[in-house]
């Protein structure tokens, strides 16, 4: 790999509830005076899918447990937001004012569910939240055929969030859904520098695109929910982003 270029699909339109983001995607292609080539990637943001798929709830329609109403005494949230973090999750792993950590029921962990409020339009008297696509992996995959079929190649594509880490500060980029790429490249029984035979070396490739494409996209106003990334050559997979997810027999942190 001589160079890596992250390509910023600028003026990209709001996307709203049933619209056709392939379609959005390929007219954005177009107006940048882009054409896909094969192994290129396409990094879409987890919102505009998740627009796209109508994944919106309204909070004056959410029925709150009891559940939910003890925390968010303890989270200092509003108790119909709990209900749908609990909704969206398998289990709850910590809370404290502001937060709540828990296993999404796609088996990645992190604050709140991805439930989210910011950029997106919200009436006072009715607010809706924006949820995580139900199948991310899903998807990716449809958004790659589609792609495809109106351009005559298929990208490898791959859905990013913002999540925090256990141990630092600061949201990074990360995969949740894939397709037509391999999330983790194995190294282990390669050799390094001097010979030495690498034993658990396994880059997050997933993640580190996702991040990558992430510091193009912003996450304020910008306005740029797709990344073109071209240059780098992944191991192609039929498979999604599930072994990104360490088994929870070898968690240590649970």
């Amino acid at each position: 790999m001589a160079r890596l270029e992250l390509i910023p699909l600028e003026h990209f339109p709001l996307v709203e509830p049933g619209d056709d983001l392939a379609v959005q995607l390929v007219d954005a292609l177009r107006d940048n005076d882009l054409q896909l080539i094969a192994g290129d990637v396409l990094v879409v943001a987890q919102k505009v899918v998740s627009k796209a798929e109508g994944r919106y709830a309204y909070l004056a329609d959410v029925e709150v447990s009891a559940r939910a109403r003890e925390l968010a005494a303890q989270a200092a949230k509003d108790p119909r937001l709990v209900q749908l973090i609990l909704d969206e999750s398998r289990e709850v792993l910590r809370v404290r004012p502001g937060v709540i950590i828990v296993e999404h029921r796609n088996g990645y962990v992190h604050a709140n569910a991805g439930i989210d409020r910011s950029n997106i339009r919200s009436e006072p008297e009715n607010p809706r939240v924006l949820l995580l696509p139900r199948d991310p992996d899903a998807s990716a995959a449809a958004l790659r055929v589609r792609v495809g079929e109106l351009t005559g190649v298929q990208p490898q594509v791959l859905v990013n969030d913002s999540m925090g880490r256990a141990w630092r500060n600061g949201t990074v980029g990360v995969a949740i859904g894939t397709a037509g790429l391999e999330p983790l490249h194995n190294q282990i029984g390669d050799t390094d520098l001097f010979g030495n035979v690498l034993e658990v070396t396994e880059p997050a490739v997933a993640d580190e695109l996702a991040a990558a494409a992430a510091l193009v996209m912003g996450e304020a106003a910008e306005a740029c929910p797709v990344v073109l990334v071209r240059g780098l050559r992944l191991a192609t997979s039929s498979g999604g982003a599930a072994p990104l997810l360490r088994d929870r027999a070898l968690d240590l942190f649970r």
